[in-house]
């Protein structure tokens, strides 16, 4: 099949891929973004977001989309419940609007960053097989279907398990000692009042025995709840997900003697899914390699427990255009400008997502947590 060349190549539509593709088109920049599902419709984006002044906004105006942004605004999602696993209220914070955290759904956040790109900016369906330099900056990737294109800039915004990544680094990611059975409870208010009410208007987060459920309400009335444990990273494939009935027992087996109204959204749930946590070394970084960087997880892959995963992957992809189009043609200079300020910031924000999953699944969780809010220090552990 035919080589064609791309002068900015993006591997990844996610989040933070199409924010870098759309500054760079603000600033008048091509790119095009190669991205394996089918289509924007080929599978539902995950739960709420919360996305913050200092990062994940900060990208949106960049992008000249925070007016947009602002119109899909889930009203009242930043509320917050923290329950014991007796199910006793030990807080209990009203959406006040003043956190500046809003939610949204991460599916109609992608569909804003994706309408704001010019047609034909993301290439569907093309999965990465491998990626190699080519010498001066240049480089190609392969796709499983034989097509190859070059590029004189590889942006690696694939994910946690980046096909980009090895051209810069060894790391690989390492599971973090908690999983997830990931639950969806369709229509709460008519079919699950019981666990509408529990999780309430927002996020909600049952926490002791050094595991916890966690759950937020979704803007179509639903709730996407997180049974978290504390497990060896095979237990998953002990439990068998194609038969939801075996799954939720297994779950529910963990997290015998809490209460009914906690268990409900396991017992009552009508999706039921694994998930491992994973993340790569907090401080990863490499040397700088001509003609191509990671973004988003692909470059600082954390567990979610500091809720900044979607924000920081927008800003790495809005400071990366940012710093492209600030020195055209010298792609070196723009890019270790970025990862300057890459580095240290995803670091910290790693310890910080790494210390967070210590405290909520240690033995003192509930006392931790309470503390956080007591000293108006609130904690951001939104795993969406």
């Amino acid at each position: 099949m035919s080589t064609h060349h791309v002068p900015i190549a993006i591997i990844g539509a996610g989040l933070g891929g199409l924010t870098a593709a759309r500054v760079l088109h603000v600033h008048g920049i091509e790119s095009a973004i190669f991205e394996l599902e089918d289509s924007p419709a080929a599978r539902t984006q995950g739960g709420m977001l919360d996305i913050h002044e200092e990062n994940g906004q900060q990208a949106l105006h960049a992008a000249r989309l925070h007016d947009g942004f602002r119109k899909i605004i889930h009203a009242g999602g930043q509320a917050m419940r923290l329950l014991s696993p007796d199910a006793t209220v030990l807080v209990d914070e009203p959406d006040d609007d003043a956190r500046g955290r809003p939610e949204v759904d991460r599916g109609d956040l992608r569909d804003l960053l994706l309408g704001s790109l010019p047609a034909g900016t993301v290439h569907w369906g093309r999965r990465v097989a491998r990626a190699r330099a080519l010498g001066d900056g240049r480089h190609e990737v392969e796709f499983a279907d034989g097509a190859t294109i070059t590029t004189d800039l590889l942006i690696g915004a694939d994910g946690a398990w980046s096909r980009v990544r090895p051209l810069v680094s060894d790391a690989r990611p390492a599971y973090t000692g908690v999983s997830f059975a990931e639950t969806d409870l369709f229509e709460a208010d008519a079919r699950h009042p019981r666990s509408a009410a529990v999780v309430g208007g927002g996020f909600f987060m049952a926490l002791g025995d050094e595991r916890g459920i966690l759950a937020h309400r979704e803007s179509d009335d639903s709730l996407h709840a997180y049974a978290a444990l504390k497990v060896g990273e095979g237990w998953l494939d002990t439990v068998d997900f194609t038969d939801p009935a075996a799954a939720k027992a297994a779950i529910l087996a963990r997290f015998d003697g809490w209460s009914e109204d906690l268990r409900g959204l396991i017992a009552d749930a009508d999706t039921i899914g694994p998930r491992r946590i994973h993340a790569l070394p907090v401080g990863h970084r490499w040397d700088r390699v001509p003609g191509v960087t990671l973004l988003g997880d692909a470059a600082h892959l954390m567990s979610p427990f500091a809720g900044e995963g979607a924000n920081l992957a927008m800003l790495d992809g809005a400071e990366l255009a940012l710093a492209v189009a600030a020195q055209p043609g010298d792609t070196e200079a723009a890019l270790t400008a970025y990862e300057k300020t890459l580095f240290p910031r995803s670091a910290e924000v790693a310890l910080e997502s790494a210390t967070s999953l210590d405290t909520m699944f240690g033995e003192r969780a509930m006392q931790d947590m309470v503390a956080f809010f007591a000293s108006h220090s609130e904690p951001d552990t939104d795993p969406s």
